[in-house]
């Protein structure tokens, strides 16, 4: 009976065992995800670049629209308000320029606008610019819908997406005002305050922490959802599967800004193929490598379509929302090497300070006590030597020849 109740025992033991070995590993993940997503923030200067590229993207937006800013979204608009009420009925959208009709109040909303823009991408207090950008761009959007060529569709997930991130912590007024406050800081003392007051204050790290990180984590996923649905629609096509989609798109007469260098790229039958199913190809493929080496040329070529984007059918503020969204899945220490190799850069080419020629004017070096340089002799500057030997009473004294 004993030996039965040791075996089954034994059995028990390799039962647990597997279970006890995936709990550990269970907890283990559980352990690294949580310090992943609290133990500090991620990618600050991709968020810092997302907030000036897209404050100076929809800065640009407004100030090219400025001569047609009544015909978009003002009250001389073929969208009325009365037709942007009906559809906010409708979808649920809201706008502050829908608040009144009033010429007045348009340009006060237009002039706070830019002013928001600016100082969205300068990072002056960035937490609440951040959500003033996004209520404005929210508001620009829903108010002309329909008026748009759909570059500003990104913009828009992106300013609500940024508004959970600590993008002022890098790049911006924020951060060079920090930086001030903690050296001010560290050159007096510290006061530690109260036990709960520690405890508030490591609370609230840990929550920005968590939702900088959460942020940072809906703007790659929203990135990868848009190639990846983009690719697979793309392959769907019978036009991108038989290489001829980006001659009809060259075709359009809405997007030729520039029909001879349409027609110039147009002619090239081979380069259209091969962009068409790399475009394709990049585009499907991009979520699956964004987690080795693989990324940078990737990125790279992706940064080549938008450019051909923008220039081929002008859509310039597509494309700049498209190569700005990029940025965020290039780490920071991309940042700060490429920052490193602009001031290297910048000095090479400034070339060396002027040199201060010798003569009056020049500062000679400083001699120590009992000579120059730690010498035993006083230190004789080239027109004290004249003097010293013009005269008699400091001339060297003649040695005794062997005769006297």
């Amino acid at each position: 009976m004993l030996n039965e109740a040791h075996v089954a025992q034994d059995g028990n033991e390799a039962r647990r065992a597997p279970l006890r070995v995936a709990d550990r590993w269970l907890a283990d993940r559980v352990t690294a995800g949580w310090g992943l997503l609290t133990g500090r923030p991620v990618s600050l200067y991709a968020a810092s670049v997302l907030r000036i590229g897209y404050g100076l993207l929809y800065l640009i937006f407004l100030l090219r629209e400025f001569p047609h800013r009544d015909e978009i979204w003002g009250p001389g608009s073929p969208w009325t308000s009365a037709l942007a009420d009906e559809l906010f009925a409708s979808t649920g959208w809201v706008s502050v320029l829908a608040l009144s009709d009033s010429r007045a109040y348009f340009e006060l909303c237009y002039v706070l606008a830019l002013v928001t823009s600016a100082l969205f991408m300068l990072g002056w207090r960035t937490r609440v610019m951040s959500v003033l950008f996004a209520v404005m761009v929210t508001s620009f959007h829903a108010r002309a819908i329909f008026m748009t060529d759909g570059g500003d569709n990104l913009i828009l997930l992106m300013a609500l997406y940024l508004v959970l991130t600590a993008c002022g912590r890098r790049l911006s007024l924020d951060a060079r005002r920090n930086s001030r406050k903690s050296a001010s800081a560290d050159s007096g003392p510290r006061a530690l305050g109260s036990p709960l007051a520690r405890q508030l204050r490591d609370s609230r790290t840990t929550l920005v922490t968590a939702v900088h990180n959460c942020g940072m984590f809906l703007i790659a996923a929203q990135v990868c959802l848009l190639y990846g649905s983009a690719g697979l629609y793309k392959v769907q096509g019978s036009t991108w599967g038989n290489g001829t989609a980006l001659h009809y798109a060259l075709n359009l007469e809405l997007f030729r800004p520039w029909p001879a260098l349409s027609n110039f790229v147009d002619e090239r039958t081979l380069v259209i193929a091969t962009a068409g199913y790399l475009t394709v190809l990049l585009q499907v493929a991009f979520p699956f490598v964004l987690f080795g080496r693989l990324k940078y040329p990737v990125l790279t070529l992706l940064l080549g379509m938008h450019l051909g984007i923008a220039v081929l059918m002008g859509l310039p503020l597509f494309s700049g929302a498209m190569i700005v969204a990029d940025a965020v899945f290039l780490p920071d220490r991309f940042y700060i090497r490429l920052a490193d190799l602009c001031r290297r850069l910048v000095r090479r080419t400034s070339g060396p300070g002027p040199v201060r020629a010798a003569g009056a004017g020049a500062v000679p070096a400083q001699a120590a006590r009992g000579g120059a340089l730690g010498s035993k002799h006083r230190a004789v500057l080239p027109a004290e030597r004249k003097d010293i030997h013009d005269r008699p009473e400091t001339a060297s004294p003649r040695l005794p020849s062997k005769g006297s």
